[in-house]
């Protein structure tokens, strides 16, 4: 089913403002959680013309390359977009990157103007990157320019209606820079047209409004978050609220609930583990009852769901009361009672998250994408999705399965190249315009996509059977909220182990209840209770899998992993290279005839195959 909008189309994100902007220049386009800072669209476009005059004076062209560095605040909307009106390609960077890294992906990128808070111009420095200028928010440090300073250096002569109308849609909008789990990181180069065709498509499948609400709280270097917060915003007029700390997410969600909303998977966890946290610190007996109550009946409903199966009669007017009662004042205090529809994606789901959440009524769209696609690629209403699939194809894009597995797709939406790069271009995209995706994935006969894994990523274990790292993973994760990690063990082995990592939020709520005193990594990692919970959680995700698939031993590490660390990537995708390498030690344990103490099996763990 299509969701046509009544939004007229435009070739560039220029454009689709300048015409957004006058539709209702006193509504609020911008926000922070309170409305502690507010913006309107009148407002917005006039410091957009104001920042483009600015950076114009400071030798800013077409073609030119501006980065910015900062957090989730309103005044990045119009450093942002004012470089875009000039036909500037515009782009965020990690605000993590250590200054080597910096250095590579200024340097790549070719920035002449880097606009950041001040915070990060010492690491700017430190990387040795050639700039023509540094911009400051909030205060300007010797040798940078304040923002401030900026506008008021801009030419009241500017022809700025000139310089906006002159970009095309072929120009490069932005640049995204893949979080690789080898080398430095590339380059995407996106143009308007693209960025244009996704949004327009994905208001087709999904259905886009103005003045949609939603929440800009992950990093705007990341592609999701640009195509969500940003650049939907310049096509249809949402509303962002921009959250500064991505851990005051839940609370801001409860403040603005959203119509429209999308998240990865590990924060839709992180929310189900709190709600489960929460049922079980109910201090009310009759209450916590009610709760668990309900809780089963929606995890009942999402099983069928799930399964792809008709909810009988007498368990959807069961659902209904529970609805009635619990779930829907739950769906309140978490701040998704609006949402028309949310999304996940960047990672697979584990099915068993996306199954509660539609069981508690939240609807739920796994969509599937990269960078080298704007985004999003595949995805299908609530309303008309399989759970557990990614969607079909935006209309418009074409796709076909290589003889390994792997997706192939073309279309509007496939990259204009990495800059700077045509070699690794010309792997990633072939003669006849195919983007080699690394995903192995299923279509079935309805067009719908399930991703198995990425094509270099799967477990040949001794026998030489093909595994998926990420389901056994997404099982085992699944089944308690104390694991916040799991790497899967098995490649060229007799049987698979895994590593499991605690989850630094939910590590201190379980001491907490459980009367400890230390909630420190290592301290938890080496607690009786907390290993008999994984062990637990090992047994239930192993139930999931076939037997071949299923873990034999496990050990839980000292240690929190960040994103953006040596084991996660900034999007937290596994370094599985390092992993194997920093851990090695400890991966060989588990494979010893007389493992330590620190080796640990679940119950009713398989013999080796």
């Amino acid at each position: 089913m299509t969701r046509t909008t009544d939004h007229p189309r435009f070739d560039t994100l220029v454009a689709a403002f300048q015409h957004t902007a006058t539709r209702a220049p006193d509504d609020i386009a911008l926000r922070t959680p309170g409305d502690t800072t507010t913006l309107t669209w009148r407002d917005y476009a006039a410091e957009v013309r104001a920042v483009a005059a600015g950076l114009a004076a400071l030798g800013v062209r077409r073609g030119d390359t501006v980065a910015l560095m900062m957090g989730n605040r309103v005044e990045f909307y119009p450093l942002e977009v004012g470089a875009q009106h000039l036909g500037a390609t515009s782009f965020s960077v990690y605000n993590t990157l250590a200054p080597e890294q910096l250095a590579h992906v200024l340097g790549n990128s070719g920035a002449r103007v880097v606009i950041c808070e001040p915070q990060y111009v010492p690491r700017l420095r430190a990387g040795g990157a050639e700039l023509d200028h540094i911009v400051c928010l909030d205060e300007a440090p010797d040798g940078t320019v304040g923002v401030a300073a900026l506008i008021a250096g801009g030419d009241p002569a500017f022809d700025f209606e000139a310089a906006w109308r002159a970009v095309r849609p072929d120009d490069v909008a932005t640049l995204i820079y893949t979080s690789g789990t080898t080398g430095n990181p590339k380059g995407v180069e996106t143009t308007h047209a693209a960025l244009l065709f996704e949004s327009y498509a994905v208001a087709e499948v999904l259905g886009i409004r103005y003045g949609d609400t939603i929440t800009s709280y992950m990093p705007t270097a990341h592609i999701a978050d640009r195509l969500t917060a940003l650049y939907f915003q310049e096509v249809f007029g949402t509303q962002v609220t921009c959250v500064a700390d991505p851990t005051g997410i839940a609370p801001a969600l409860a403040e603005l609930r959203p119509t429209i909303w999308g998240a990865v998977p590990r924060v839709w966890e992180k929310l189900r583990a709190a709600v489960e946290f929460a049922v079980a610190a109910e201090p009310d007996e009759q209450k916590r009852a009610g709760l668990r109550w309900a809780l089963e009946v929606a995890g009942r409903r999402g099983a069928r769901q799930l399964a792809g199966a008709p909810v009988p009669e007498e368990l959807a007017v069961e659902w209904q009361r529970a609805d009635a009662l619990v779930l829907g004042p739950l769906r309140a205090e978490l701040g998704l009672d609006r949402v028309r529809w949310a999304m996940s994606g960047a990672a697979p789901i584990p099915p068993e998250t996306l199954g509660f959440f539609a069981g508690l009524g939240i609807p739920i769209a796994e969509i599937w994408g990269m960078s080298e696609l704007a985004c999003i690629c595949s995805v299908s209403h609530p309303d008309d999705a399989k759970l557990g699939s990614v969607g079909t194809l935006l209309p418009g894009m074409e796709a076909r399965v290589a003889d390994d597995g792997e997706l192939l797709v073309r279309g509007p939406l496939v990259m204009k190249g990495y800059r700077g790069e045509p070699e690794k271009t010309a792997e990633a995209i072939d003669a006849d315009g195919w983007l080699h995706t690394g995903d192995v994935v299923t279509i079935d006969d309805d067009g719908f996509l399930r991703v198995v894994d990425r094509k270099k990523e799967l477990i040949i274990n001794a026998s030489g059977k093909n595994m998926s790292p990420t389901a056994i993973e997404n099982a085992l994760g699944a089944a308690t909220p104390l694991i916040g990690v799991v790497a899967a063990i098995g490649d060229g082995r007799p049987y698979n182990t895994a590593l499991v990592v605690l989850d630094a939020e939910t590590a201190p709520r379980y001491a907490g209840q459980h009367g400890l005193a230390d909630a420190s990594a290592s301290a938890l990692a080496a607690d009786a209770g907390v290993r008999a919970a994984i062990a637990a959680g090992i047994a239930a995700g192993n139930a999931k899998l076939a037997r071949v698939e299923q873990v034999r031993r496990f050990r839980v590490l000292p240690v929190f992993w960040e994103a953006g660390g040596d084991e996660l990537t900034l999007t937290s995708k596994l370094e599985r290279r390092v992993i194997a390498e920093k851990y090695t030690a400890e991966i060989e344990g588990l494979y010893a005839a007389e493992p330590s103490a620190d080796v640990l099996e679940p119950e009713g763990v398989p013999e080796p195959v």
